[in-house]
């Protein structure tokens, strides 16, 4: 058999078939059909032998599509498909900027001595450097999320798949993204559990990782994110579960604000449950292992550490009493400031950068001198306010500032009785009349101008004038004869005792005699707001508008020999992106230290001889404090004033009638139930008794005045003047041994003790020393081509 027909055999079942006779070639060429259809049908017969059932010829064909050499390629391929997508989205995605919330943090305000004051913001944030965070408070944070934080790329591939698995499946979030990723999420993109988010996650942290440094990042990632209690960011954290700043944690404490941010609220100690608090103990156990694995803590100190329970939750101080008006007081301060070096354009981009928050103020007020004069303004008056009683007392507003006259920092303030309850701030305003508090203003300009009577005579503490009750002056161009307090008449006295007695006649003749254009050019050197205000005799009264902390700022540039003095409740500002240049308090010489000095001197008799004796003088607590101060009642009573000094501090302390209802300037006659006629509230009363009380509460040392002058009653006791002015009328008869007084007060009564040797000795002066000041006409008489200035 030829090798062609073993082949044929082979096919056919491997048998060898026997040679064909001619006739059976013949038959089989006769019928080719029928021998073909038969081949067909053993081809088929054969098929199904070999194949068995037809499934199992499925399965073979499935084996033949899906090789493994087909599977191999195929995930290489979607391989290449997902890198070069990768790829793609690497080159469109960049660093986008922060996320508004995360970037909103609150501003801090501090008293005097770093202790926080207030936080006050939409978001309790404060970004504190890394630099002020203790290195191994920061390793507490690397223990507990990424161990491998300072080696890696920025991202964990398999927490990722993982986690995009997860969000695929519904399962939810779940751990495993590095502090990188965590910090992206936090700041650069939002909490959603997106496939879409994951991937730019993965892409901006592996950006991120390349172009900061890991400091950069850990630093964000600890400011950003958040740990229970509404308190984002580690300095919040710091503040709100253990009374401390960032920089103070020690390691254990910020073991347990690392664990924090794996569960907020359920390891919150003091409202976990006995679960919770073991969990977290566990997670405080775990991030201290892991640094001693980590070689960041030694065995032996992890050993010796205790769980540092945190403490209670504290309520938020908000803006309620006094820290509202403080913190608007700062706020508008920065404003101002933030105008003045150029970092905005106008006041309203000025407050919309400091209510964009990340201010860390720290204010000039001390925590006990602020405490001190809230008390005294409690014990002395708002304790004797009864507004059901009497409708007049829920009209009365007090407000107070106290400043160091050497440094210019406002040490306490007092804006109203809640800031809540009455949004002015009382010791800010500007809407009510300094009254006779303005008097030294025109001696000081008449000293440091080296000023001269009508006659020619030069102007000093012992110049006598007329203090006749509506007496006319002369030497002005319009007419105008104020009255005295009650039209009291005083005849020939010196100006000493002309301040002491707060006389109205002599100091618009004085006023007029100084030129009312050089009072109000010293009245702006030494921090008075006169823009707009007219030369005119009618401002000796003090009619113009001004506030406590104004004429703190005048009185202390007096105290202060001088210099001007700008009171600032700013000690330090801090932010982050922005710095802050703050001006000097003090400035330059604006008045002579001889006439600022001589004030100071003259303004001594007002407390020891005057209309501020019974409050300040007789004082049991004063124990020999040296004293300078000024009375003032502004016209019809609508505002009462005492704004006095020692050497080391000044303090302005006014009351304002204002309408309950509708915030109109009312009187504040009869307030408190004072009966006797006319129940006025002078200066020499509450606000005095404010002052005394307050200042010789916290001036625990007796200081004395350093005063280069000659004049005045601190240094003279005798004055030995001749009049330098002829009289316009006749002396008036002397004055009543006793006014009418306006505090109901037994000790309104003058005293037997006999006038101080700085009262003149002359006959129209020997009177007896008056009672404070009780005139409602004090600053009322107006300027007749002026009608409104009185009011």
């Amino acid at each position: 058999m030829g090798r062609a027909e073993e082949r044929r055999a082979r096919q056919r079942g491997g048998r060898r078939a026997a040679p064909r006779s001619r006739s059976s070639q013949a038959v089989m060429e006769a019928e080719p059909t029928v021998v073909g259809q038969g081949r067909a049908a053993a081809r088929k017969s054969a098929k199904a032998g070999r194949g068995g059932k037809t499934g199992k010829g499925d399965k073979s064909l499935i084996r033949r599509m899906f090789t493994w050499k087909k599977i191999l390629g195929t995930f290489f391929g979607l391989c290449l498909l997902g890198i070069g997508a990768f790829v793609v989205l690497y080159m469109m995605i960049g660093i986008p900027a922060g996320n508004a919330d995360a970037k909103l943090q609150s501003n801090v305000y501090k008293y005097s001595d770093g202790t926080t004051l207030t936080r006050d913001g939409d978001v309790n944030r404060e970004v504190v450097a890394l630099s002020q965070i203790p290195k191994g408070v920061q390793r507490t944070f690397v223990a507990a999320e990424n161990k491998t934080f300072y080696n890696d790329a920025g991202i964990d591939l398999k927490g990722t798949a993982r986690g995009m698995l997860n969000t695929l499946s519904g399962k939810g979030a779940q751990g495993g993204s590095t502090i990188t990723q965590q910090y992206v999420k936090n700041y650069y993109l939002t909490q959603d559990q997106t496939v879409t988010r994951k991937l730019k996650e993965m892409v901006i942290s592996l950006k991120l990782d390349r172009e900061k440094s890991k400091d950069y990042i850990l630093a964000g990632y600890i400011n950003t994110s958040y740990y229970g209690r509404g308190c984002y960011g580690i300095q919040a954290a710091a503040q709100c579960y253990y009374r401390r700043d960032a920089g103070k944690l020690t390691v254990a404490q910020g073991a347990y604000l690392a664990a924090l941010l794996q569960a907020p609220s359920q390891y919150d100690w003091a409202v976990a449950t006995d679960t919770g608090k073991k969990l977290v103990k566990a997670r405080w156990n775990y991030v201290l292992d892991n640094m001693v694995g980590q070689g960041w803590l030694d065995k032996s100190e992890r050993d010796g550490l205790k769980f540092p329970v945190p403490k209670g939750p504290k309520p938020s101080a908000g803006k309620k009493g006094q820290i509202g008006y403080l913190v608007d007081a700062a706020n508008n301060s920065l404003e101002k400031q933030l105008i003045a070096q150029g970092s905005a354009e106008d006041a309203k981009q000025a407050e919309a950068m400091v209510e964009a928050g990340g201010w860390t103020i720290t204010l000039n007020i001390d925590k006990e001198k602020q405490a001190a004069l809230e008390r005294s303004v409690k014990d002395q008056l708002t304790s004797k306010l009864d507004k059901k009683k009497r409708k007049v007392d829920g009209d009365v507003q007090p407000g107070a500032v106290s400043v160091d006259p050497k440094t210019g920092a406002v040490v306490a303030m007092y804006g109203g009785v809640d800031y809540l309850k009455h949004f002015t701030n009382n010791a800010t305003r500007r809407d009510y009349q300094p009254a006779s508090t303005f008097k030294p203003v025109i001696l000081a300009a008449a000293l440091d101008e080296g000023a001269e009577t009508q006659d020619g005579k030069e102007i000093t503490a012992n110049t006598i004038y007329d203090g006749t009750s509506k007496r006319p002056v002369k030497g002005s161009d319009i007419a105008f004869a104020p009255e005295n307090e009650d039209d009291q008449n005083y005849g020939d006295v010196t100006v000493q005792t002309a301040m002491n007695k707060s006389i109205n006649s002599v100091f618009a003749q004085l006023g007029v005699d100084v030129g009312m254009d050089n009072v109000l050019k010293v009245a702006g050197d030494l921090g008075m707001d006169t823009s707009g205000l007219k030369a005119v005799p009618a401002q000796t009264l003090g009619t113009m508008g001004a506030s406590p902390l104004e004429m703190a700022g005048v009185y202390a540039t007096l105290d202060n020999h001088g210099k001007k003095v700008t009171p600032t409740i700013i000690k330090s500002v801090q932010n982050s992106s922005r710095k802050v240049q703050l001006p000097n308090p003090i400035g330059e010489q604006v008045v002579s230290r001889e006439a600022a000095d001589s004030v100071t001197s003259v303004l001594t008799g007002v407390v020891d001889d005057g209309t501020a004796r019974t409050s300040v003088r007789d004082n049991p607590k004063r124990d020999g404090q040296k004293v300078a101060g000024k009375t003032g009642t502004s016209d019809n009573n609508k505002s009462a004033w005492f704004t006095g000094f020692t050497p080391s501090l000044v303090t302005s302390v006014g009351l304002f009638g204002e309408s309950n209802k509708s915030h109109a300037q009312v009187p504040l006659t009869g307030a408190t139930g004072l009966i006797p006629s006319p129940g006025r509230i002078n200066g020499g009363g509450y606000p005095a008794q404010i002052w005394a009380t307050y200042t010789f509460g916290v001036q625990t040392k007796v200081t004395k005045f350093d005063l280069k002058t000659d004049q005045g009653a601190a240094v003279q006791p005798t004055p030995t003047a001749t009049p330098s002015q002829s009289p316009t009328s006749s002396p008036s008869q002397s004055p009543p041994s006793k006014s009418p007084t306006s505090e109901p007060s037994p000790s309104d009564t003058p005293t037997s003790e006999p006038p101080t040797s700085s009262t003149p000795t002359a006959p129209e002066t020997s009177e007896e020393p008056t009672d404070p000041e009780t005139s409602p006409t004090d600053g009322e008489s107006e300027d007749p081509l002026d009608p409104d200035l009185g009011q």
